[in-house]
């Protein structure tokens, strides 16, 4: 990576791990103190209030990835930095259940998940942009292990709406993160025809991402609605559940050195394909496990999806970056994203579902079979190739600066 390279993949990281450490320090404590507000007693509003920040989002990222086509990466950021930040102090401020989901509704709306890889895809070179988005993906898997940790201990010091506070200032750190230290943008995307729905739409490569990136997420979801209760049944109380977790996360990151080491020999479209069915037989794993797992096996089983979700992770968005027209890439990643906070959404409600209709073995069978789906579709993929030398890309860092 060029110097200015990793000054962009650094920023943006931090935007998105500092992001999503305000969201994932709400989830583990959500609901026990959701219940406690008035209209606190209705299972379903709680449950609305805390899926319905997905449900936003995902209508939110196209508008939000196209927009930045149109107006500049850095400025629609900053707006939706600045909705999710007063989203998350009405909800810390508020006084009823009905406004904490107001403002669960506020933080989804700031849907800048698209506009940010976008930017980040536009100042990286092909050849490097999967090290750059596995640095955004393992900042993410960071964020939420740390959260285990400490959104407990958090929790019984400052509540649910001191949470939400530390979410809004967090949001509004990242502002200034975008003003003064992310590089400035290329400034040729400006100037470009600007790309069409159809256009993303009819790309056969970009559609394989985005069926891929729904169920990837959806799995992970809808895995984590019966995780726990293996865990629990194990004889692993709830408040060790980061014995677990953190290392298998940890241990998941070394792993991922392998991954550029394989880029760059050819071997892109066999590691993602591999990736996809490792997490396949982990959720068949899971489904052998039975009612009374041993501790040990489920440790395993997590530090393989970590291995094959962070693969995955990484590779995904910086395919449909690569994949998609120059011009239409805000638009194609908001696409891609939507389709990724539908899968979120889908993944916790019908996870629920399958989990009291069906039991976790019919949810764990579920997961495979929709694995096997994406295998399939994704099978006739292929690795783009380079399109920018480093000296090209040294050209415009010199232009941009």
């Amino acid at each position: 990576m060029t110097a200015l390279e990793r000054r962009a993949s650094g920023s943006l990281a931090m935007i998105f791990a500092a992001r999503m450490l305000g969201l994932f320090l709400v989830l583990p404590v959500f609901a026990l103190e959701a219940a406690r507000y008035p209209g606190g007693d209705d299972p379903a509003r709680v449950g609305l209030a805390m899926g319905i920040y997905g449900l936003t989002q995902g209508l939110l990222q196209y508008p939000y990835g196209m927009a930045s086509d149109r107006f500049g990466r850095k400025r629609v950021i900053a707006l939706g930095l600045l909705v999710f930040a007063l989203g998350s102090f009405v909800a810390a401020a508020a006084p009823t259940l009905g406004w904490l989901i107001v403002g669960r509704s506020l933080q989804g709306a700031g849907a800048v998940s698209a506009a940010v890889t976008a930017l980040l895809a536009d100042q990286t070179r092909d050849e490097v942009r999967t090290k750059a988005m596995a640095l955004v993906g393992a900042s993410i898997g960071l964020m939420f292990a740390l959260s285990l940790v400490a959104a407990p201990a958090l929790g019984g010091l400052i509540g649910l709406p001191g949470l939400f506070a530390v979410t809004g200032v967090l949001a509004l750190a990242c502002i200034a993160v975008v003003a003064w230290w992310t590089p400035p943008e290329p400034r040729q995307h400006k100037d470009m025809p600007r790309g069409r729905l159809a256009e993303v739409l009819s790309h056969p490569g970009l559609l394989r991402l985005d069926v891929g990136v729904f169920i990837l997420h959806a799995v992970q979801l809808a895995m984590w609605v019966a995780v726990p209760a293996m865990l629990v049944q194990a004889g692993l109380p709830k408040e060790q559940h980061w014995h677990v977790y953190l290392p298998a996360v940890l241990g998941s990151f070394v792993m991922m050195g392998g991954l550029f080491a394989l880029e760059r020999r050819g071997y892109l479209r066999a590691v993602f394909l591999a990736a996809i069915g490792l997490i396949a037989l982990v959720q068949l794993g899971l489904l052998a496990a039975g009612d009374q797992p041993p501790l040990l096996a489920l440790g395993v089983l997590l530090f393989l999806f970590f291995c094959g979700f962070n693969v995955l992770e990484a590779t995904q968005p910086s395919l449909a970056s690569r994949l998609a027209p120059a011009h239409a890439r805000g638009s194609a990643l908001g696409v891609y994203n939507t389709l990724q906070s539908l899968g979120f959404f889908a993944g916790g409600a019908v996870g629920g579902w399958l989990a009291k209709n069906v039991g976790a073995s019919g949810l764990f069978a579920t997961c495979a079979a929709l694995l096997v789906v994406w295998l399939v579709v994704a099978w006739p993929m292929r690795a783009p190739s380079s399109r920018k030398s480093a000296e090209e890309v040294l050209a415009d860092e010199a232009q941009a600066t």
